[in-house]
Order: C-alpha cells, then structure tokens, then sequence
C-alpha cells in the first residue's frame, strides 16, 4: 500500500498562487496521478488528473486554465501548480493514486485506490 503526503497548502490572497506537492512512499510511475478538494460541507470533487507519462491530462470545469497538474516520476512526486486562485478554492486537497494501472485520466472517486491526508488551502478575498 502506498502512502501518499501532500505538502504546499497554506493561506493566500485571492488572485495568489500555490504549488501543492504529493510524495508517494513508492513508486507511482506505473499509474495515473489525481487531485480532488473538499470544501467545508461539501462532497469531495475532482480537480486534476494526470497519466503514468505525462502524456494526458483531465481537469474540472472550474479549472478554467488556472491550475497545471505535473508529475515528476524519479522522485515519485505530483504536484498541482494553482495560480489565481479565488475564494472558493478553499479546500483541502487531496492526492489519489488510480486504482489500476490501465487508468489514463480517471476522474471519478472509486478509480483511485490511495489517498493522501490532504493538505488546507484557505483563499482569503
């Protein structure tokens, strides 16, 4: 089972930027890479998602071009890279490994199969 610690979240302005950092304890380089968020009272949803090389992603609507998911296998590393950022981007982020190998750009829950523990971004406006 790998572990998965996300790392970057924090406060921030709004218009602000942040890069989030998911380190595996194992390697992921055979598997698709994805972020969701949880907002207060809210379901988690699903915000990025990237394939074993690289070679594919899959963001939500609200993405709108403002984040960029990338991986970096040597190091077993994803990050998500978040640049105007609004209010309601406060969430906790979430990293998730795809519960198979021959996932390209899952993005529903039950495809991923290791989850982080999240790290806080609070956007204050």
């Amino acid at each position: 089972q790998v572990q998965l610690v996300e790392s970057g979240g924090g406060l921030v302005q709004a218009g602000g930027s942040l890069r989030l950092s998911c380190k595996a304890s194992a390697d992921i380089s055979m598997w698709a890479m994805g972020w969701f968020r949880q907002a207060p009272g809210k379901e988690r949803e699903f915000v990025a998602s990237l394939s074993r090389r690289s070679g594919r992603v899959a963001y939500a609507d609200f993405v709108e071009g403002r984040f960029t998911v990338s991986r970096d296998n040597a190091k077993n590393t994803v990050f998500l890279q978040m640049d105007k950022l609004k209010s309601e981007d406060t969430a906790v982020y979430f990293c998730a490994r795809a519960r198979l190998t021959s996932y390209l750009t899952p993005r529903a829950q039950n495809e991923f199969g290791s989850w982080g523990q999240g790290t806080q971004v609070t956007v204050s406006s």
